[in-house]
């Protein structure tokens, strides 16, 4: 005979409190006193009690998952949708994303959906994923400086929170970083290495994030001396951060110093100094941006400016969680500071 699933009594039983009372705990409920909370946590571990995940949607109007979606505004061709797909898991940036946002969710028994929505026919898939309740919100990372996915969200009046400000302001929760000031990092690092010649790759310009970065960097230098830094623009890839070196060493020599956007924009740097002979950081000085795995594996290993990206991630979860549960009527921005982290490239 099959041994009989643990039910909310028998975890009343064990922790000595009523039925009442270990709903409460397993729905959500914030009423509850935390020892109170913790008591009927540890009898559930001990009786291996599973909350039926659909009984408690019918309790909380939740199906405790969200969408994490991937935004852009590209070609709708199968060939530029799979390069879509193909750019997203190679960049790390997007491990790091997951990662944070799964250690908010798995405590809570929530679970992250990956949806792209590259397309306006994607878009409308995720709108309508959360209009029929298959999602309870939407985690939403723009690729695309004109991402339309934002506005439709705030429309609808659907529960998201963006990772990064957009290019047009939208009602909606946002986590970002402040990249001016991750610009002035990079330059000060550059500046106290005695660059005499910086420059910088920046990242696409339509993205405020990359002009934000590149307007800290200007800033700085133009303030110790430095009014006018060759800057190219990059892609945030690194065969691009390849290209912009190239292109940048051809046609300004003498810099002896460089900012790039992003990490793997600063490995092509960092390449392109190798095939001319040039040392880093001795004769030409590497800073750049993120603090991914890519900065350790790079040869040497980068000095970057950090953005915490695993924690940001959480962060949106947070906000998002938040919305659901109607803590959070308003829509909240939260700006995290960066910092240079010092490796042997500057």
């Amino acid at each position: 005979m099959s041994r009989r699933a643990p039910t909310l009594e028998d975890v009343a039983r064990q922790a000595g409190v009523s039925r009442a009372t270990v709903s409460r705990v397993v729905n959500g409920v914030r009423n509850v006193d935390p020892a109170l909370q913790e008591v009927v946590r540890q009898a559930i571990e001990r009786t291996g009690y599973a909350p039926n995940r659909a009984a408690r949607s019918l309790v909380t109007r939740r199906i405790e998952t969200v969408a994490l979606v991937v935004s852009g505004a590209g070609d709708t061709s199968e060939e530029a949708q799979s390069a879509f797909a193909s750019r997203v898991f190679s960049d790390p940036f997007f491990g790091r994303v997951v990662g944070g946002v799964v250690s908010f969710l798995r405590p809570r028994s929530m679970h992250p959906v990956l949806m792209f929505a590259e397309s306006a026919q994607a878009r409308q898939e995720v709108l309508a994923c959360l209009r029929q309740g298959r999602a309870d919100g939407a985690l939403v990372v723009s690729t695309h400086a004109d991402d339309p996915l934002p506005a439709l969200l705030a429309e609808a009046r659907l529960p998201a929170v963006l990772f990064a400000r957009p290019s047009r302001p939208v009602p909606l929760s946002q986590v970002d970083l402040d990249h001016r000031a991750g610009g002035r990092l990079a330059a000060e690092c550059l500046l106290e290495r005695g660059c005499r010649a910086p420059a910088t790759v920046c990242g696409p310009l339509a993205v405020p994030a990359s002009r934000e970065r590149l307007a800290g960097f200007r800033d700085t230098m133009a303030r110790h001396g430095h009014p006018r830094i060759p800057v190219v623009e990059g892609r945030f890839t690194r065969d691009s951060g390849i290209a912009a070196t190239a292109r940048l060493l051809a046609e300004h020599p003498e810099v002896d110093g460089v900012f790039a956007a992003n990490d793997l924009m600063a490995e092509g740097v960092c390449e392109v100094a190798r095939e001319r002979g040039r040392r880093v950081p001795d004769d030409l000085a590497v800073v750049g941006f993120d603090d991914s795995g890519v900065a350790l594996a790079s040869r040497p290993a980068l000095t970057t400016v950090r953005q915490p990206v695993e924690r940001m991630a959480a962060d949106m979860a947070r906000l998002l969680d938040e919305h659901i549960r109607g803590v959070r009527d308003r829509p909240a921005s939260v700006v995290f500071a960066p910092e240079l982290v010092r490796r042997a490239s500057a």
